[in-house]
């Protein structure tokens, strides 16, 4: 399977369009618009039924103890986690590309509906649902996309994997509420093929050259 996208290069930084948060001068971070990224594949297996895209970060802090403290960075050192950005399954088969903004375009505060979605497709929770848990003016089920805000202290550039997967099923088993590791399990049974792009984005003004 081949995996493009118009909205940044392998490899190469996202534009903050495409996340959560952006930097601000005067706060430090701000929220941005929070669009989808394009995406367009190709190439897939025969057999397939359906398609699931899965955003994550690889680079989250294990640990909340330095995350955005004045007086410090986060160490390149400390062990990195996951965390789900977006879960979106039973694409059909029909569908191999999505536009920019198509399923998210602002921040939702106490996250967008789900987990029905656009073209009849399925989306579970991310991980700003634990994020934003205690939070009253924030804290709900963040369904769907919501894209990059990783701490702004952090000595690390943060890398967001998207996958297509292409699945033997034109529907998950998966019911109700289901998030990010849940939908991963699951696609594990039911993969004939997959393909990733990976983009950077940082609100450290160090890394990012303000």
């Amino acid at each position: 399977m081949k995996l493009v996208s118009e909205s940044f290069a392998d490899g190469s930084p996202i534009p903050e369009e495409f996340a959560f948060c952006k930097i601000d001068p005067k706060s430090r971070v701000a929220l941005s618009a929070n669009r989808n990224p394009h995406l367009a594949w190709s190439e897939a297996p025969v057999g397939t039924r359906s398609f699931a895209i899965v955003c994550h970060d690889r680079d989250v802090p294990s640990s909340p103890e330095d995350v955005n403290q004045e007086d410090r960075e986060i160490p390149s050192t400390l062990k990195r986690v996951d965390f789900f950005h977006w879960v979106l399954v039973d694409l059909p088969v029909t569908v191999t590309s999505i536009g920019a903004g198509e399923f998210s375009d602002k921040v939702t505060p106490k996250g967008k509906m789900g987990p029905a979605a656009r073209l009849g497709a399925r989306q579970g929770i991310n991980d700003y649902t634990a994020w934003f848990d205690s939070d009253p003016d924030m804290s709900g089920d963040y369904f769907g996309y919501d894209g990059p805000c990783p701490p702004w202290n952090d000595s690390l550039v943060h890398h967001y994997v998207f996958t297509v997967y292409a699945l033997d099923v034109a529907r998950l088993p998966l019911m109700g509420r289901f998030g990010g590791a849940d939908a991963r399990k699951v696609i594990g049974h039911h993969k004939l093929g997959q393909a990733s792009i990976t983009g950077t984005y940082t609100l450290n003004p160090r890394l990012a050259g303000q």
